[in-house]
């Protein structure tokens, strides 16, 4: 099989342009369509698009998914995206780039149960699912040939149709040989995209942007591009003794990425959207003071936990519970995940000033969509949170040779 059409699925054993049997234009074609094993499902403009979906008469307007003005954009529907709004844009700056823009605050009262309803017809396909988030996964289809009636291409192409027809929601999917080429892939024609990666893939990355790699963020893309390496072939090209001199581990890292190589497994245990800590106070607390004493070590566990099971998140929830036991919970959305006790409490601590003057029972704090870390700026060369990840690291490595109280760190870290 060489070719499907993603309209009737119908399949041929060479590669067309234009589908045999209906005379659909779209069609994937590609030589390895049968040996390709891992996807990457990505949920176009995910939060938006229910709320298009909802409310019809925002089908053509710009959408954005996001807090006040102090909060950052979570989700900007493809309209939007041609005014320059983008994922965790400052929301004032995104009303200034959008003044048009509907505004919309998350309602994840309607997307978790569509994410439960599109990633369970996925697990109808395998149990190999490792989602990022609420709109996003991995998937291992490897094997499944015969149970799911056809290769993993077919099924995949199905299950997108099926997910449209079914949801009204649209998604883009990649297929490749392995995790970082398929989530290249997805992101290759959308929304509503299908594209394939495998042995051509190497002169595919070659003139993009090392930016497209991943735990490449601002920063080191800029140290990388000051020593010569503006694309993903600069990369490839490069000797690994000098990458690995420059770089350490993440030398080797990239060299691999840069000529497509990526050996890390889709991991199902991974699989989860969230992890908090949280505390209840022997008596009710009021003053900022109090409750950032309370706030740090809860920072300190989380940070630690994420280290150690390697993720990092960028979205970060303060959880506060009044004496009357209402919760209340605020998050928001940060430019670049993180994984440090400093950075969380920071955060924490801009989201509780605003609710100050009221006693609380409880103080929480939690990471939420957490992704593997070297999805994130795992090498944030010269930045803040790279120079704090360092410290608090060798913190944990003397914690686990002479015991927690060992050092404590306490507010040292507090910017």
């Amino acid at each position: 099989m060489k070719s499907i059409c993603r309209d009737c699925l119908w399949t041929g054993d060479r590669k067309v342009e234009r589908c045999d049997a209906c005379a659909s234009r779209r069609v994937v074609a590609h030589d390895e369509l049968d040996n390709l094993t891992i996807a990457h499902l990505d949920c176009d403009a995910f939060y938006a698009s229910v709320e298009k979906r909802d409310r019809p008469e925002l089908r053509d307007l710009p959408v954005i998914i996001g807090g006040g003005k102090r909060g950052v954009v979570s989700t900007a529907c493809y309209v939007a995206r041609l005014y320059g709004v983008g994922s965790a844009m400052p929301m004032f700056k995104a009303l200034k780039a959008c003044p048009e823009a509907v505004v919309i605050k998350p309602d994840f009262g309607k997307y978790v149960p569509e994410s439960e309803r599109i990633f369970g017809m996925v697990r109808e396909l395998t149990p190999l699912v490792q989602t990022l988030s609420l709109d996003e996964a991995w998937i291992d289809l490897k094997g499944t040939e015969r149970l799911n009636g056809g290769p993993p291409a077919f099924q995949l192409i199905r299950l997108q149709k099926r997910i449209e027809d079914e949801t009204g929601l649209t998604v883009s999917i990649g297929l490749a040989t392995n995790r970082f080429l398929a989530k290249v892939a997805s992101e290759l024609d959308k929304p509503r995209g299908f594209s394939v990666l495998g042995s051509d893939a190497p002169a595919l990355l070659a003139p993009k942007s090392i930016r497209i790699l991943p735990g490449v963020g601002p920063v080191f893309g800029k140290t990388l591009q000051s020593d010569g390496y503006a694309t993903v072939g600069d990369l490839a090209r490069a000797d690994v003794r000098d990458l690995v001199k420059r770089y350490g581990e993440t030398g080797l890292r990239l060299h691999d990425l840069s000529h497509g190589r990526d050996a890390r497994a889709v991991k199902p245990e991974h699989d989860r959207k969230g992890m908090s800590a949280e505390t209840t106070f022997n008596e009710d607390l009021t003053d900022l003071a109090d409750l950032e004493a309370e706030l740090w070590p809860l920072c300190e566990k989380l940070a630690t936990k994420a280290r150690r099971d390697g993720v990092a998140s960028r979205v970060i929830v303060l959880k506060l519970r009044k004496t009357d036991f209402k919760i209340v919970t605020r998050r928001i959305s940060l430019p670049e995940p993180i994984q440090t006790a400093r950075a969380l409490f920071a955060a924490g601590r801009d989201l509780l000033k605003p609710e100050l003057g009221i006693p609380y029972r409880l103080i929480g704090i939690g990471m939420g969509e957490v992704v593997d870390a070297i999805d994130g700026p795992a090498a944030l060369f010269e930045s803040a949170e790279a120079r704090t990840l360092k410290t608090e690291k060798a913190i944990d490595a003397l914690r686990d040779k002479f015991g927690k109280s060992a050092i404590v760190a306490g507010r040292a870290l507090k910017g």
